[in-house]
């Protein structure tokens, strides 16, 4: 089993589908946002895997660390340095249920196995714990009975697991965006993991679109006379053309960005009698990046990653309480609902 990260003295995390780097500029810490700063967890990341090269070039400019552009498929665990935390957002869209006795996870296609690519690493590195996070909806694929053999196969692979759905609007994100975050602690630790609770409860209080909008935007992110005319025929029986109110949060942003229609479902802007698109760097404050994340390469590759991400802001509040956990196990002494 993994020891003690050495030299730096902070603990190391492996970041499975990567991605632009949601998950690694919450797990690491120290940046701000609205005015707000968030504080190092005290991990550095040690190794990172996508196979979606435009985002690896997004990650590489804020990391400093290259991901590996493999197919994690071919990855041996051996060739993964030291760490202690593991990290993955797993694609979930192939799940299926096989009828066999007893049940046990079907998959569709090729990307359903990914889910257990990461349980493989789990199973043969042993690292001291996990975050994985996914959309709502894998609570009730396959009439509800893929996600509970999903929490099998993480228990299964010598973790205490825990899960919740969480809401990045109760923690200071401009979006409502929920996520099922899980979280396992290997089982040797003793952890008692606990999510954070909302740190805001009343959705008056929640953090307001309007804050992440530029003054001015490009022509270029305006729709033509023709495509609001187009989105008018059918705004009311399709529920097109969803402006947002600047005054709440934004509705989920997502990867279609790049495609964006106005006859799509996805969220626009409606100012001085114009519709028009969110720049990346707009979406970039709907999703809680700091303002410094670099984001080169073409457009619809930012919209995509940005898009496919997960809120740094709430995802920081799961990672701070997994780092105090974790060191507080280390010293033999776990503190939240110790387990004995």
């Amino acid at each position: 089993m993994n020891g003690e990260s050495a030299g730096t003295g902070k603990m190391k995390a492996a970041s499975l589908f990567c991605g632009c780097g949601g998950t690694d500029v919450a797990i690491l810490g120290d940046f701000d946002f609205l005015g707000k700063h968030y504080s190092s967890n005290d991990v550095e990341i040690v190794y990172a895997n996508d196979i979606e090269k435009s985002a690896c070039e997004i990650f590489e400019a804020n990391f400093g660390l290259k991901p590996d552009n493999r197919d994690i498929r071919e990855v041996k665990s051996s060739e993964l340095p030291e760490f202690d935390i593991l990290t993955g957002g797993f694609p979930c869209q192939s799940f299926s249920i096989v009828a066999q006795n007893p049940k046990r996870l079907g998959i569709k296609d090729d990307k359903g196995k990914l889910f257990f690519e990461m349980c493989r690493i789990l199973r043969e590195k042993q690292p001291k714990c996990f975050i994985a996070e996914n959309v709502k909806g894998i609570l009730t694929a396959n009439n509800r009975q893929a996600f509970p053999l999903i929490i099998k196969e993480f228990e299964d692979s010598g973790y205490d697991v825990k899960y919740a759905v969480l809401n990045s609007a109760d923690f200071g994100v401009p979006q409502k965006r929920e996520r099922v975050i899980i979280v396992g602690f290997r089982k040797d630790l003793r952890a008692d993991f606990q999510f954070p609770k909302p740190v805001i409860e009343n959705e008056k209080d929640y953090v307001a679109l309007r804050r992440c909008i530029d003054d001015k935007a490009a022509e270029k992110y305006y729709f033509s006379e023709k495509a609001v005319a187009g989105m008018m025929k059918k705004r009311e029986t399709m529920k097109k053309g969803r402006a947002q109110n600047i005054d709440k949060p934004c509705s989920t942003v997502g990867a279609h960005l790049a495609k964006i229609s106005l006859n799509s479902t996805d969220p626009v802007l409606f100012e001085n009698g114009r519709y028009r698109r969110f720049t990346p760097r707009e979406v970039a404050r709907i999703q809680s990046f700091p303002e410094s994340f670099a984001l080169p390469g073409s457009q619809s590759a930012q919209y995509r990653a940005l898009g496919n991400a997960i809120p740094p802001v709430m995802l920081w509040h799961v990672a701070s309480r997994v780092s105090k956990l974790l060191k507080e196990s280390l010293k033999g002494s776990p503190k939240e609902g110790e387990k004995k």
